[in-house]
């Protein structure tokens, strides 16, 4: 019989460089949300990839780069402080010669554990063969690496590949989750980023980083047809409320109505979704306002 192996991996890079666009591929399912912002993910998402060789619980986690504020420490600790708990690290690169020093950074932190390390250069789809071969050549001589696995994850490229990778490194273990879950997430937490996702998205550069999103309110109606949701775009300036609300709500709605769509698909059922926007002035280096958005500094 065929040993069940199972394990923790966590996905770490720098900002931006395709992390939960990588997750949500290998898992078959858009949990993480995405943009072409930095700082995109904040909390350490965890799903889980179940097969007939055995079961992995990915994390991935916020971009490690050094932190600016509060929400920026929450971020960097969340990311650093999976390395050590794992069985697995993969390490998303972009396919480039240039070392820069957020990289440098992360090379630190590796040399700093005995947790194996598959180096995954992403972004394949964007350069030549002879451009990946100079990425693979010039990381390998600074970082000790387990694996070494060229892939798209925007193209879903070589991911078969990188699951047989993942499973080389894990030993025979239990399965931690039913086959059939595939996050930890509450659908609550899901639809806060997913709604955060859209202002991304849309809004301005200087804004995206300054908002939160809080569902105030979940119901299902008595039918079972519609679900209820009440949320609140909490953001740092009271200029920054009128951007998001935008000429006769015209931008708020533009949010709700793309936010509204993929919440749909998430819960299988319509949704009547409210926004409302918050002004709290600096809440990124508020302990007690990160707390009340679900930012928490917690022992992993």
């Amino acid at each position: 019989m065929k040993k069940f192996k199972s394990g923790f991996v966590t996905i770490i890079g720098r900002p931006n460089v395709g992390k939960s666009t990588l997750m949500n591929h290998l898992i078959g399912q858009k949990i993480a949300i995405t943009s072409n912002k930095a700082q995109t993910t904040r909390n350490r998402i965890q799903t889980v990839y179940t097969s007939e060789e055995g079961q992995i619980v990915f994390l991935d986690t916020p971009g490690i780069n050094r932190a600016k504020n509060k929400l920026g420490e929450y971020m960097l600790n969340a990311a650093e402080n999976t390395l050590k708990e794992v069985d697995v690290i993969l390490w998303l690169v972009e396919p480039v010669t240039f070392i820069g020093g957020g990289e440098r950074y992360i090379i630190e932190k590796l040399k700093q554990v005995a947790t194996p390390v598959i180096l995954v250069i992403n972004k394949v789809d964007t350069v030549t063969e002879q451009a990946v071969f100079q990425a693979i050549t010039t990381y390998k001589e600074v970082c000790d690496f387990k694996e070494i696995v060229p892939v798209s994850a925007l193209r879903d490229r070589n991911t078969d590949e990188l699951i047989r990778t993942i499973f080389s490194c894990l030993e025979e273990g239990p399965q931690y989750y039913d086959p059939d879950t595939i996050t930890d997430q509450p659908e609550r937490a899901i639809a806060a980023e997913i709604i955060r996702e859209k202002a991304l998205r849309c809004l301005d550069q200087e804004v995206p980083h300054g908002i939160a999103v809080m569902i105030d309110r979940m119901k299902d109606r008595e039918n079972g047809r519609i679900v209820d949701m009440d949320a609140t775009i909490v953001c740092e300036r009271a200029s920054h409320k009128g951007i998001i609300i935008g000429k006769q709500g015209s931008m708020l709605k533009r949010i709700g109505t793309q936010a509204r769509q993929d919440i749909e698909r998430l819960l299988d059922t319509k949704v009547n979704l409210k926004l409302w926007v918050k002004v709290k002035k600096d809440w990124r280096d508020s302990e007690f306002l990160l707390k009340n958005y679900g930012y928490q500094n917690t022992d992993y």
